[in-house]
């Protein structure tokens, strides 16, 4: 506590000012955390000051409020990126990231508990930099932070701003941050050290050396590249439901589960429910392969029921069984863009919507994925499709723009597969219109990108374009 207190005075985080009856005075406290390494082993004792953010009032010492932070898919490109081209990935830690946001408004704070100047006991906090607990701080630390990575030639990506790329004699430089913790990695290691240097004279940060523990995803190094796991978070989610000798299973989710909201006994413990989903949430980072399983159960968060608590359990009983699966990067392949799309058709047995979902792969690592409910019903399996792969082709178009912003070639056209062959169709053929007058417009999208059609056979093929990179879908039978 005492550290953290020489930290915030010689920050000037406030100074104390006498109270008057127009100031919304809100109060603080004390958080005390245990800052573990990957393996679990305690790296050391944290005590932290915290506003009590959820007593400021709107429009007078808080207005906006939003932080942007790197989105996962960013993540995981950039790392293929690097784990592909050997460069090193650094991971930076910046001491106390809130105290340096400088505030706009006028904010007001209880003298620290236990930490009340004796000279000056009635007097308050008038806060110039901002606190954990505020909720403008994010905003406020993401503001200086950037102000100053574009002040020494950084630009920030359009398609994802807590993305910043530096372009400097030749080398190219990626800089990613989500909150506090900042990866770092480019083609010249010089550059990279001369960074970490300039950052270090701004911010108060540590150079942790490769990345090795980000965000809670273990790092590790192989002889083929790197493998992101969730081992110990995996575990943690098992230990907290209670199941840490459950009977292991093969699949997440049992393939004869019809989940809806058909009545039946609602489970005793709902937050207990929504706790476990919402981990079970955080882990999809790592594992696309529970990402239907958990879009499932997380559509029944208001009202569980004991049926869904069973698929919740099926979940946690398959992790058992592969708590050390994880996301292999490896750097043997060439950096090619590919990727897949299906759906099925009126699943949902309470609203007949289709569920609908893509897996997009860099190489041979997969980089984003998605399952979710359609917004609209379908009323054919080919118009379920055809929702699917519009939202799949807006994903690789959205990666595309990126690469092109990274500055990383594509030698190869982009495949988009789809397993129907009358969405494959529809996509190119404008003679469907006339029996698609109901399908939404904006998933008709996909037409404007065609710049070829050629063999319309059981393997159609279809030529899309954008941002100077070829995406080529094909329509494939699955077994």
């Amino acid at each position: 506590m005492q550290e953290e207190l020489r930290a915030l005075h010689s920050n000037q985080t406030w100074t104390l000012v006498p109270p008057h009856p127009t100031m919304n005075v809100i109060g603080s406290r004390w958080v005390y955390k245990i800052k573990r390494h990957a393996d679990g082993q305690v790296a050391r004792y944290k005590a932290r000051l915290v506003a009590r953010g959820f007593t400021q009032q709107e429009g007078i010492d808080y207005l906006e409020t939003f932080s942007p932070v790197i989105k996962p898919t960013t993540v995981r490109l950039v790392l293929t990126i690097a784990v592909s081209y050997g460069w090193t990935i650094h991971q930076l830690d910046v001491h106390n990231a809130f105290l340096n946001g400088i505030l706009q408004e006028e904010v007001y704070m209880a003298q620290p508990p236990g930490f009340v100047d004796r000279a000056l006991p009635s007097h308050v906090c008038r806060l110039h930099k901002s606190l954990y607990g505020l909720k403008q701080a994010p905003r406020a630390w993401y503001n200086w932070l950037s102000e100053f990575l574009l002040s020494i030639g950084f630009q920030a990506s359009n398609g994802d701003t807590s993305l910043f790329i530096l372009s400097h004699d030749g080398a190219m430089i990626y800089l990613l941050v989500y909150v506090d913790d900042i990866l770092l990695t480019g083609s010249n290691s010089v550059v990279l050290h001369r960074l970490i240097t300039l950052l270090q004279s701004e911010f108060k940060l540590r150079d942790l050396g490769s990345v090795h523990f980000f965000l809670g995803i273990e790092v590790k190094s192989t002889v083929m590249g790197i493998l992101l796991s969730q081992h110990k978070y995996a575990l943690d989610i098992i230990q907290r439901a209670g199941m840490t000798s459950c009977k292991p299973v093969d699949t997440p989710l049992s393939a004869s589960s019809k989940l809806g909201l058909i009545p039946g006994t609602l489970y005793s413990d709902p937050t207990r429910y929504r706790q476990i989903v919402g981990a079970l949430q955080y882990l999809t980072f790592t594992r696309p392969d529970i990402c239907y399983a958990v879009n499932k159960v997380c559509q029944f968060m208001h009202a569980p029921t004991e049926d869904h608590w069973s698929a919740v359990k099926h979940i946690l009983r398959y992790l058992q069984a592969t708590t050390t699966y994880g996301l292999h990067i490896t750097r043997d392949s060439p950096l090619s863009l590919h990727g897949f799309t299906d759906a099925d058709w009126a699943g949902s047995i309470d609203d007949r919507k289709s569920t609908g979902g893509y897996l997009v792969y860099l190489g041979s690592t997969s980089i984003s994925w998605k399952s979710g409910k359609q917004r609209t019903v379908a009323r054919s399996s080919t118009e379920a499709e055809y929702k699917a792969l519009a939202d799949g082709t807006a994903e690789i178009l959205w990666i595309c723009s990126l690469l092109t912003k990274l500055r990383v070639p594509s030698s190869t056209v982009t495949m988009l597969w789809c397993d129907n062959l009358g969405a494959t169709f529809l996509s190119a053929n404008p003679v469907f219109h006339a029996r698609t007058k109901h399908v939404e417009v904006d998933y008709h999208f996909v037409r404007y990108f065609i710049i070829f059609i050629n063999n319309f056979s059981k393997y159609s093929k279809v030529f899309l374009m954008k941002h100077r990179s070829d995406v080529f879908l094909k329509n494939s039978l699955f077994s």
